[in-house]
């Protein structure tokens, strides 16, 4: 079983209403459960020892009291999963946990514009049959540290190829989507999904599962 939080206290995205019902026929048709939220008070270690996984989808601001960051922390430790998409790293920007998590904060981004990612793991690209160079468009984010370079290190599944947009401030290594092992749990994080179009494309769906698959321990394709 999954949880779906998209609580938004800072900027709202048109698009979680087109994630939702992305990732409700993703869970179908994978055969798990999900369930949707938007409501912090659902963070409490009895509830959240429910789930395999919870999926950050487009959250913003600060969500959070004590009590639930506390909670959600818990869970991590004891072996749960957390899927960050999009503005997952615009959300917590004060709880330095949260930040160690998904691995890297927002800073920003230029317009919305077509640009080339790079899977860089072959076995990813393989398992998941994603193109090496996958052209596509959205709203490209520029983090504030390079997860790959920052304690804690996280492995970069696709990275974001400056030369093919406008507006890239991380130079020749601009990570975009990367998991790591995380406090006891797993964690997984895609800057892409800003736009409703994104939860129409197989590729991006595809790469969406992957996630889940990896931070829940799930084995089904």
């Amino acid at each position: 079983m999954i949880l779906v939080f998209s609580k938004t206290t800072g900027y709202r995205h048109a698009s979680i209403k087109d994630g939702i019902a992305a990732l409700r026929a993703l869970a179908a048709e994978h055969k798990v459960e999900a369930v949707f939220t938007e409501d912090a008070a659902d963070f409490t270690a009895e509830n959240l020892a429910k789930y395999r996984a919870v999926v950050f989808l487009s959250t913003s601001g600060t969500l959070f009291n004590d009590g639930q960051r506390a909670a959600f922390e818990q869970y991590i430790r004891a072996g749960g999963g957390y899927v960050g998409i999009h503005s997952a790293s615009d959300t917590e920007y004060h709880w330095p946990w949260y930040g160690s998590l998904v691995g890297a904060y927002f800073h920003e981004h230029p317009a919305i514009q077509q640009a080339t990612v790079d899977v860089e793991d072959a076995a990813y690209a393989k398992v998941w049959q994603l193109p090496q160079h996958w052209v596509r468009s959205d709203e490209w984010y520029n983090f504030r540290s390079n997860p790959r370079t920052a304690a804690p290190h996280v492995h970069v599944l696709i990275s974001l190829d400056e030369s093919t947009y406008h507006g890239g401030t991380m130079g020749t290594d601009h990570p975009l989507a990367w998991q790591h092992e995380f406090d006891g749990g797993r964690a997984w994080y895609t800057g892409m999904g800003h736009t409703s179009e994104s939860y129409a494309d197989p590729l991006f769906l595809r790469h969406l599962w992957s996630g889940i698959a990896y931070a829940g321990k799930f084995t089904n394709k």
